[in-house]
């Protein structure tokens, strides 16, 4: 496919560096291959700091959407959310006079849509309206775990088994922390949220696999370009039948949700997962349900659950060892 962001090299995913001085290549006594392995662990780094960044800024999420609930509907909160980030990516591809994608692509698109920007905000907002959100980010701590099984299903990469073990070591610390808040009975919050994550995991997987043809911030301006006409919709509706108080809270979480996990956060976090792997960049994530019950403390005062620590030392392991171990 052919783009105009002349920063993105033909296949729209490297990230380079600059190449070394001859003085120092010929120093390292290892000649191309070493400077190759150099630039390789380079781009590597900054994959993994791009990723980093996108899960930093998906851990505000739920607080945000908790302020953003304070003052408006839950369909008044989905649909405006998707609507000021499509403007947002929309003036973006106009500005830069970036072509339509190619047709084979537009259905890993329409994935990305219905996961991404739909389903994920909408079944999420819905299950705060019951659950703290301190509770379901420890839910959606499983997101690494079913990000890398569609994307193993569905590109064939086959991760170690040392990455499976791990991976699995941490879902497992994230349910029994889920059983044990919620007295052992899981609430129509967590059905919502259990699903939140299959469809995410499926709009990820296509998102990282699409931005290997295409730079990140255009997957995901095109999925929010595509959901336009129908969320557009939504919020016409939403805002004439749900209350509306514009509270400072309610309007700071609106604009978060809009700029930051919705456009920007799925900018560097597909790019990242066009350098290092959907499998490997997912396991990122493992450390956010540990973000989010830290800004659920700070932001929204909710108390954090004794077990929180020892959970987020058994997760930081797994991290550990995904990230160190190839697939």
């Amino acid at each position: 496919m052919s783009n105009n962001d002349s920063t993105i090299a033909p296949s729209g995913i490297a990230v380079t560096t600059p190449e070394r001085p001859a003085e120092v290549r010929g120093a390292t006594g290892g000649g191309g291959a070493a400077d190759g392995a150099a630039r390789r662990d380079t781009a590597t780094g900054r994959g993994s700091l791009l990723a980093a960044l996108g899960v930093a800024s998906f851990s505000l999420t739920f607080p945000a959407t908790a302020w953003a609930l304070e003052g408006m509907g839950p369909w008044t909160v989905v649909m405006l959310r998707s609507v000021l980030a499509a403007a947002l990516a929309g003036g973006a591809l106009l500005a830069l006079r970036v072509r339509v994608p190619e047709r084979r692509h537009w259905a890993g698109i329409a994935v990305v849509t219905a996961g991404v920007v739909l389903g994920f905000p909408i079944l999420t907002t819905l299950a705060l309206q019951t659950s703290t959100t301190s509770h379901a980010a420890v839910v959606v701590g499983l997101l690494p775990l079913t990000t890398a099984a569609y994307s193993a299903v569905r590109t064939g990469a086959r991760p170690s088994r040392t990455f499976w073990t791990a991976s699995l070591a941490g879902a497992a610390v994230v349910i029994g922390f889920t059983v044990q808040q919620s007295g052992g009975a899981l609430s129509t919050g967590d059905l919502f949220l259990f699903a939140a994550l299959l469809v995410c995991a499926a709009g990820y997987a296509e998102g990282g696999r699409l931005a290997r043809h295409m730079p990140g911030w255009q997957v995901i301006g095109w999925a929010l370009v595509l959901a336009l006409p129908l969320t557009a919709t939504g919020a016409v509706f939403a805002l004439s039948t749900e209350p509306l108080r514009l509270t400072g809270h309610a309007v700071g979480g609106l604009l978060w949700l809009a700029f930051g996990p919705s456009f920007l956060g799925m900018v560097v976090w597909y790019r990242g997962m066009a350098a290092i792997g959907v499998s490997r960049a997912s396991q990122l994530q493992l450390a956010q349900p540990l973000l989010t019950l830290v800004w659920s403390v700070l932001l929204l005062g909710e108390q954090l659950p004794p077990a929180a620590p020892v959970a987020a030392v058994a997760v930081l392991v797994c991290i550990a060892i995904t990230q160190r171990t190839r697939g």
